[in-house]
């Protein structure tokens, strides 16, 4: 069930995403989603939780795309969303996708392995339509 939630969390952005993008609009796809995610799951689990599945998931996200590891150590209460934007504008269309698709899934699944698979589309369901 996690990996077909995740699945449909890629192809979401890939829909959003018609061809000829540039990695500044991908980057903005994918800070759009975090803004979104942030509003929706800050009353339930506070910043700092937030802050550490946005974290989490940047780390797990950099072991398949080193690159990605360009954002910020520390513990933050809030969500770098600015400091991924500009890491994902700066590669190529292919990777900010690639990259930026990879850290939304990995998202969706840290939270999923938290809450469960209905929680988390109930929670995240707004987040879903909008990309």
């Amino acid at each position: 069930m996690q990996r077909q939630e995740s699945d449909r969390v890629a192809a979401l952005l890939a829909r959003r995403l018609e061809p000829g993008v540039d990695s500044a609009q991908i980057a903005e796809a994918v800070a759009a989603a975090c803004r979104e995610i942030d509003i929706a799951l800050n009353p339930i689990i506070g910043p700092r939780g937030v802050a550490a599945l946005f974290k989490r998931s940047l780390h797990l996200t950099s072991r398949v795309h080193s690159w990605v590891a360009g954002t910020p150590e520390g513990i933050h209460t809030d969500m770098n969303i600015a400091t991924l934007k500009s890491v994902l504008a700066k590669r190529s269309s292919a990777d900010a996708a690639v990259g930026g698709g990879l850290f939304l899934e990995t998202f969706n699944d840290l939270l999923t392995d938290r809450i469960g698979p209905s929680l988390t589309e109930r929670l995240l369901r707004s987040v879903w339509a909008t990309i």
